[in-house]
């Protein structure tokens, strides 16, 4: 009994947990922020700054902002549980760069033909461990510059890991966010989709 509330435990520590940039302590996972204080003008911001790539329902009048790292299996966890959302709600992933590595795979992302499809593969390999997507290392100007807008966009909204989502609540309108991972049903509250 001990041992299954311990992996329970786990599990929900596991599942809220997000990836923290560089500079900030490595130590342990940053803890979830479900509340952070957004207003509608960083929902606002990151409608007009952010760059990335739309999945899901593209006519939707409910468009959720998500800023993500290639390299982050938190990221990855929350593009899954987004899935059977997609006949709902338009999502936009806007790539962040906090390593090498994951440059040019946020560049493959952010230009992909089949986003669903390069995003789904990325994701499906980077949680059975084997990196991600492979992607050419040279990336243009001009995406190079999208990247790091984004990452400027994620410190302007006063966060400093990710995943970070940033919505309207589809019945009230209220500007919500959300600082980590979760699964389909609690990403459906938050968003008011249920």
């Amino acid at each position: 009994m001990k041992v299954a509330a311990l992996s329970l435990a786990l599990t929900a520590l596991l599942t809220l947990a997000a990836c923290s940039k560089p500079d900030t302590p490595a130590s342990a996972p940053a803890a979830p922020a479900p509340t952070t204080a957004v207003t509608t003008s960083s929902y606002d911001a990151a409608a007009s700054k952010g760059k990335g790539f739309s999945v899901g329902a593209l006519m939707s009048a409910q468009t959720v902002y998500v800023i993500f790292e290639p390299q982050c299996p938190h990221c990855g966890r929350l593009w899954q549980a987004s899935l059977p959302l997609h006949n709902k709600v338009k999502f936009v992933w806007m790539p962040v760069s906090f390593n090498a590595k994951s440059l040019p795979q946020a560049a493959a992302l952010i230009t992909s033909p089949n986003p669903v499809e390069t995003m789904t593969a990325h994701e499906e390999s980077l949680l059975a461990g084997q990196g991600g997507i492979s992607a050419p290392s040279n990336v243009a100007p001009d995406i190079e510059q999208a990247i790091k807008a984004n990452g400027q966009l994620l410190t302007s909204l006063g966060v400093d890991s990710v995943p970070f989502l940033v919505a309207k609540h589809r019945a009230t309108g209220e500007v919500v966010s959300f600082n980590g991972a979760m699964d389909t049903a609690a990403l459906a509250r938050l968003l008011g989709v249920d």
